[in-house]
């Protein structure tokens, strides 16, 4: 009887073991095969919880004609909650956006994700974040809702530090520090709930740090603690064991043109695991041979990396459009880089795909601000009383969404590589 007990308590522990085995294995091991999107969740609206009044739709609390800051309308009518706007459609009643800081909104992005086969998000975490407060308090609320939303459907995440808004000879890396152990500590980003969403590379739960080597931040990439930063979160025995992708100018393989002439930017790069280079704004349809271009530049940074022992992810966007952002520069205009019905973010995709690249991230999931948005957008915007916003092409709202999952089934090659965008 007591050998019976002893076996059976024995097949217990064992059968418990087992279960947290299971339990700890990351669902996403690898950036490898994946495209992931950028998720800014920084939209507030009048009326929301944070009671600032409109944030990122507009200028100091403010979203009017005047002070409209969106140059793509979000197309809402899937939405649980909506706010009313001072816009108006064609038939005079108001348009209305939604707020990122309530969690039907978050878990409706990620319905989307599984729908239509985007992997993942990265979570912007900006810089005056760090610094705690409101800010904070409602990134983490956004965060919160977005690991439920990642369970529930299961896409994977990740932390990407923005260090838009370190001021020099004020602030350093050390922020982030002490913010990731918030991370962990109190929001368990790496282990959170039944399943291990958290994306992991080379194994390794990945964390990225945004903005390295670019020329108009006003900080230097050598003052600040960078190598300290990268350290912590690949060695310390509490809160490191991660891997880290650094976000970089385009041309940070030959140090100029949109990067700082900085060769400390390559033992940075040479210290992480993955390098991420900003590509929007560098390439456009408006110029000949694009993607000519795009994949031979492609081709030379995957070498480049590959001889250094670094992985590379390439960046897509749809387009580019932020003339309500810059209306008083008359330099700027609507549709900057037109997005041709979704034709642009086809080609960049194919042509990623097969200059060698591994894993792709799309600019971005959100960003209306900037006209990057994959998310479903309004070909039927407001354009009323003085107010203009791009539509979208006359293609369906999800169009961007529909792509970007097709590019990753052709990624993992589920699907045979087509150069023409096919029709739905």
């Amino acid at each position: 009887m007591r050998k019976m007990i002893t076996l059976l308590l024995l097949t217990s522990v064992l059968t418990g073991f087992s279960q947290e085995a299971k339990k700890k294995e990351p669902m996403f091991p690898s950036y490898k095969g994946l495209i992931m999107s950028g998720y800014q969740g920084w939209f507030r609206a009048d009326g929301d919880e944070a009671n600032q009044g409109w944030g990122h739709f507009g200028r100091r609390g403010e979203f009017d004609v005047e002070n409209n800051t969106i140059d793509i309308w979000p197309d809402v009518s899937e939405y649980e909650k909506t706010y009313a706007t001072s816009f108006k459609h064609a038939d005079g009643t108001p348009a209305r956006v939604f707020s990122s800081l309530d969690e039907s909104t978050t878990d409706l992005h990620f319905k989307w994700m599984k729908e239509y086969g985007v992997d993942g998000v990265f979570m912007q975490r900006f810089y005056g974040v760090t610094r705690g407060g409101d800010r904070r308090k409602h990134s983490d609320q956004i965060l919160n809702n977005a690991f439920k939303a990642s369970q529930k459907y299961d896409r994977a995440i990740a932390v990407m530090y923005d260090l838009s808004g370190l001021q020099p000879g004020k602030d350093d890396c050390s922020t982030v520090i002490e913010d990731w152990k918030h991370l962990v500590d109190d929001l368990k980003v790496k282990d959170y709930g039944d399943k291990q969403t958290y994306l992991h590379h080379r194994g390794k739960p990945l964390v990225t740090i945004w903005g390295v080597g670019f020329p108009d931040r006003s900080y230097n990439i050598r003052d600040i603690g960078l190598n300290r930063l990268i350290d912590f979160l690949k060695n310390d025995p509490v809160y490191g064991g991660c891997s880290v992708m650094l976000g970089v100018p385009t041309y940070f393989r030959e140090l100029n043109k949109d990067c700082l002439p900085d060769p400390y930017l390559h033992e940075l790069i040479e210290s992480a695991d993955i390098v991420l280079p900003w590509m929007v704004q560098r390439f456009t349809p408006l110029v000949h041979f694009p993607m000519g271009h795009l994949r031979d530049h492609i081709m030379a940074d995957i070498k480049w990396a590959q001889e250094r022992g670094v992985d590379y992810a390439p960046i897509a966007c749809p387009g580019f459009s932020w003339k309500n952002m810059r209306k008083n520069d008359p330099s700027i205009v609507y549709d900057a880089i037109p997005r041709m019905g979704g034709n642009f973010l086809w080609d960049q995709l194919v042509t990623m795909i097969n200059a060698g690249s591994e894993m792709i991230y799309v600019a971005m999931f959100d960003e209306i601000d900037e006209g990057t948005a994959i998310f479903k957008v309004s070909d039927n915007p407001p354009n009323s009383d003085g107010a203009h916003f791009i539509d979208n092409d006359g293609m369906p709202s999800d169009q961007y969404l529909w792509i970007t999952g097709q590019g990753a089934k052709m990624l993992r090659k589920e699907i045979p590589v087509i150069k023409k965008m096919p029709e739905r």
